[in-house]
């Protein structure tokens, strides 16, 4: 049975709605699609404000900013580093949008908790050339840096590794920097570390004295203000004979020359003397030279030997061993000492020992022969005593003249013919040895040598000790008393850049220069002033200075302040001709500008002409003491001036 399928139904729309309905739907309906839209519109409009914001901000470098956008407000949050950060992040987000819609809801960060870098350069120097490795304020002058640096280094190459860093510039780094760079010029072999309180240098010299010379001259040129470290090794010196002399005496146990071939062997030698009851500061000399390795075996075993004795001395020349004892010592003591010294020395070394026989009352009431020595301070040196024949008086008297020079000898020796054997070999050695001091007395007998005397070296003594032990031989007793002045070392007394000017003023305060009325010319009578200078200047030429030339108030003042540049130059011209490096002196006229006395009276004027030198130091150095810091060299305790006509000064 087949069943007919549905009609399908029609859709339509009632039509018997009230009419009063049908508008408000379609009202209702556009206010829902305006809706809609103006929520659209709103969404693109504050992702391309947040985007265009944000990439303002990014063009600035201003990365630390969150925007957040609501509507037409753009909000700024975050932490900026600094109360300028925050403003320009402001600014930039301004160019995109009203400021007006802008809100601020960023923080600053503490400034207390922004700590500045540690800036530091290391600058490594060797043949092939000068790399530096660090980081430098962003204000430092890298081509000028440069520049300096490849003077230094030559024909090789300047590797620049530096990094920059925006901070303000710490102070004492200016300073810091140019002396580590200054000592760099001078050391070859070196590792400069600078910093802004201190300057660390790691170099290399070619012998010890040289090592002193360096140290002496870059601590007397360190800035104030700034640390010096020195790390400045030399190679071991080769002695030649190596020498080692030790004693016991009234004065105590000491040594007068000690010689180690290692750090090692150094220890155990001083472990050795202090056990043996030295007490005083040791400096053992670490070099080449040891005729075996068991020096310090053997050493060791002398010492051990002295402290059994309780008095006398022995004495090292390579494998020489001189052993004296003193007359307080029992023949007992002494056969029991040094037989079991002799036993056990190493086979390479010889030993002579000798008990000083006790004086008896036949030889104390005999004459002794006795050659006596002094030298002065100032270089004299006179002779007395006696001597065995013409020929070696003469002998004797040409040593000296060639030694110490023949205006400054002075002989008074007679001849007696019955000297001791080798008495002329001795009196030649400890002239020789007396040469090693600045001023001491030397005396020549028959059971002893005695040389005292101040030395500005500290290796002094054991110069002497080598002199006497090679020329002389085993068995001659000889007893020193050197003491080391550090006053008189030739490096380490070397005059600071304030002790520089004021000797050279104390110079001219004894006598001015004069000049020829109204004309540059140096009268005649300043010679002697400006040799005094000269030689003064010997050792100060490394210190920049300023030659003043001071006018009294006669005459126009353009005239004035003319010929005092004109008079300053003529001086710094006179210095030069006496072979005076003058690289460091700076001429300065200040005409009648600066007076010293009341321009009314003969006398005022008198002393208002003058020449005077005046320290000139670095603008970085010299900020620290309240003066200028614009980079450009002042003189010490001298205003910077604002015009080019000199203004006097405060200190006059």
């Amino acid at each position: 049975m087949r069943f007919p399928l549905p009609l399908p139904r029609t859709l339509s729309f009632p039509t018997n709605l009230p009419v009063r309905l049908i508008l408000p739907g379609f009202l209702l309906l556009a206010a829902l699609l305006s809706l809609l839209a103006a929520t659209v519109a709103a969404g693109f409009v504050e992702r391309r404000s947040a985007e265009g914001v944000t990439g303002a901000l990014a063009a600035v470098g201003q990365d630390w900013v969150e925007v957040l956008a609501d509507g037409l407000q753009i909000t700024l949050a975050g932490t900026a580093p600094s109360e300028a950060e925050r403003f320009r992040a402001l600014t930039a987000a301004g160019t995109v949008v009203d400021p007006d819609r802008v809100i601020d809801t960023m923080d600053v960060a503490d400034p207390a908790a922004l700590k500045a870098p540690d800036f530091t350069v290391e600058i490594l120097r060797n043949g092939d050339g000068v790399s530096l490795i660090g980081l430098v304020p962003s204000a430092t002058d890298r081509e000028g840096l440069a520049v300096k640096l490849g003077e230094a280094a030559g024909d090789g190459t300047v590797t620049d590794m530096l990094e920059a860093a925006d901070h303000p510039v710490p102070k004492g780094w200016a300073a810091a920097l140019d002396f580590g760079i200054e000592a760099l010029a001078t050391l070859p072999r070196s590792k400069v570390s600078i910093f802004a309180d201190r300057v660390a240098i790691t170099a290399i010299s070619d012998s010890a004295a040289e090592k002193a010379r360096l140290e002496a001259d870059l601590s007397r040129r360190a800035p104030k203000g700034i640390r010096l470290m020195l790390d400045i090794s030399a190679p071991r010196p080769v002695i030649t004979p190596f020498t080692l002399r030790f004693l016991i005496d009234e004065n105590g146990a000491r040594f007068d020359a000690c010689s180690a071939d290692s750090e090692k062997a150094r220890d155990r030698i001083i472990a050795a003397a202090n056990a043996a009851g030295a007490t005083r500061k040791i400096a053992c000399t670490i070099g080449l030279g040891v005729p075996t390795p068991a020096w310090a075996d053997a050493v060791t075993m002398a010492l051990a030997a002295m402290k059994e004795l309780g008095a006398g001395s022995v004495t090292f020349s390579d494998a020489d061993i001189s052993l004296v004892a003193a007359e307080t010592v029992s023949q007992d003591a002494f056969d029991r000492v040094v037989g079991e010294l002799e036993s056990n020395l190493p086979e390479v070394f010889s030993l002579h020992a000798v008990l000083t026989p006790r004086p008896t009352e036949e030889s104390a009431a005999s004459v002794v022969p006795e050659f006596v020595a002094t030298l002065s301070s100032e270089g004299k040196l006179e002779m007395r005593g006696r001597l065995g024949d013409a020929l070696s008086r003469d002998a004797v008297d040409s040593f000296a003249r060639a030694r110490f020079g023949s205006v400054s000898v002075h002989a008074a020796t007679r001849l007696a013919p019955d000297m001791p054997a080798g008495w002329t070999v001795r009196v030649l050695a400890t002239l020789e040895a007396l040469a090693e001091l600045d001023n001491g007395t030397a005396q020549v007998r028959p059971e002893i040598i005695r040389v005292s005397g101040v030395t500005g070296s500290s290796i002094a003594s054991d110069n002497v000790a080598r002199i006497l032990s090679s020329r002389l031989g085993e068995g001659l007793n000889f007893k020193l008393d050197i003491r080391y002045d550090a006053k008189l070392d030739p490096l380490l007394g070397l005059p600071t850049d304030e002790e520089c000017v004021d000797g050279i003023n104390a110079i001219l305060a004894e006598h001015k220069i004069n000049f020829e009325p109204g004309s540059a010319q140096i009268a005649r009578d300043a010679a002697g002033t400006l040799d005094k200078i000269a030689e003064q200047m010997k050792q100060c030429a490394d210190f920049p200075m300023e030659v003043g030339g001071h006018t009294d108030a006669q005459g126009r003042e353009e005239m004035n302040l003319e010929l005092s540049q004109k008079r300053a130059e003529a001086v710094v011209a006179a210095l030069m001709e006496r072979r005076v490096l003058t690289g460091n002196l700076t001429a300065t006229g200040f005409g009648e500008t600066v007076p010293i006395g009341e321009n009314e009276t003969e006398a005022g004027r008198e002393a208002n002409r003058r020449i005077e030198f005046r320290l000139i130091k670095p603008a970085a150095t010299a900020a620290t003491e309240g003066q200028a810091e614009d980079g450009v060299p002042v003189v010490v305790n001298t205003p910077a001036d604002d015009t080019a006509k000199p203004k006097p000064r405060p200190d006059r």
